[in-house]
């Protein structure tokens, strides 16, 4: 295990600027997470660390080391790459072994049972002799996470690893890659673009825009004290709503352009003109109740839940409901939220 600095780094290709300084400290076995849309330089950043791609400005430090300008070689990390990167001529047990015969890590024995293990770690080794041909998807996903964790590097980094996986082996190996950190308890650096994937795995996520840290902090955090609206919409989908934060008869509330109102938990200290952060999760639908009225546009039936897409003082708002009562297009609805799960932007 060790931890990973990076400072002030900054990356430009051809003379575009993809990383803006970005800083970070990741601790000794923690399992941060790099989450953003695609071009937002989560993956130029990984790249980095590896060694793969050199900075236009900063340092990179492994384990207190300055490792700025050593090949990936001289690194002690490994990258599990999206595509998985097998090679197909050789066996499961080969490719498991080739970065301890590239980097002269042990001798033949020393390597067949550091592969043995490795293999076992992700429940393959009865699969040793095949080809990657002959695994499904999955199986493969494994094999190259083997081959990743076989030499016990310092640091692991993960570059969209569940991103080719169907939905429920996705959800396998989402358990089975915070097992196997919890085990061996390496340092990762986990690159994704699927809020589900870092709000599970993660001791930290660090949210990425546009090349810059939007946020970063634990799933918690970033899920429940959404700092930007940036942040607030792409974590969870929150419904960003435009009001008037006023004194109420009894504290703050936030007047709607129809003039409804949101009541806002009693401390809520800002005033005028605001952006408010709602989950859809949050939003209690009724017939009959006494909050602010909505119009239903559209039902999406999801399952367990129906998501409901409304009109709501001429502002689109989606909600999460659950299926034991359904409301019809076109049905006005009277909407419940907790003040203290309002959240107010400050931007």
């Amino acid at each position: 295990m060790a931890t990973v600095r990076l400072h002030s780094i900054r990356k430009s290709f051809n003379k575009t600027d993809v990383l803006h300084g970005i800083s970070l400290d990741i601790a000794s076995g923690e399992f941060v997470s790099l989450l953003g849309a695609s071009g937002c330089g989560k993956t130029t950043l990984l790249r980095i660390v590896a060694g793969l791609e050199g900075v236009t400005q900063g340092n990179v430090e492994i384990d207190g080391r300055d490792v700025t300008d050593l090949p990936p070689e001289k690194r002690d990390v490994a990258m599990m790459f999206q595509s998985y990167a097998l090679l197909p001529h050789l066996s499961v047990a080969e490719n498991v072994r080739f970065p301890l015969r590239m980097r002269r890590i042990g001798n033949r024995e020393e390597q067949a049972e550091k592969v043995r293990t490795a293999l076992e770690t992700v429940q393959l080794g009865h699969l040793a002799e095949r080809k990657p041909r002959q695994l499904s998807g999955g199986q493969q996903q494994r094999v190259a996470l083997a081959r990743a964790i076989v030499s016990k590097p310092k640091v692991l980094l993960l570059d969209e690893p569940l991103s080719n996986l169907d939905a429920r082996l996705r959800e396998d190996m989402q358990v089975e890659l915070i097992e196997i950190h919890q085990r061996l308890g390496l340092t990762t650096l986990f690159v994704t673009h699927d809020q589900e994937e870092a709000l599970s795995l993660s001791d930290r996520i660090v949210l990425l825009n546009a090349g810059r840290i939007e946020q970063e902090g634990t799933p918690a955090e970033i899920y429940n004290r959404p700092a930007t609206g940036f942040a607030s919409n792409f974590i969870g989908s929150a419904n960003l709503i435009s009001a008037e934060i006023v004194a109420g008869d009894t504290g703050p509330v936030a007047r709607l352009a129809d003039g409804q109102v949101l009541v806002l938990a009693a401390d809520e200290t800002a005033r005028g003109a605001v952006t408010l952060a709602l989950r859809q999760e949050d939003l209690v639908l009724s017939a009959d109740g006494g909050g602010p009225r909505a119009r239903i546009r559209t039902r999406v039936f999801l399952g367990a839940r129906n998501r409901y897409v409304m009109t709501l003082a001429g502002q689109t708002l989606r909600a999460l409901a659950p299926n034991d009562r359904i409301f019809a297009d076109g049905a006005e609805v009277s909407l419940a939220i907790d003040p203290a799960r309002i959240r107010v932007i400050h931007e």
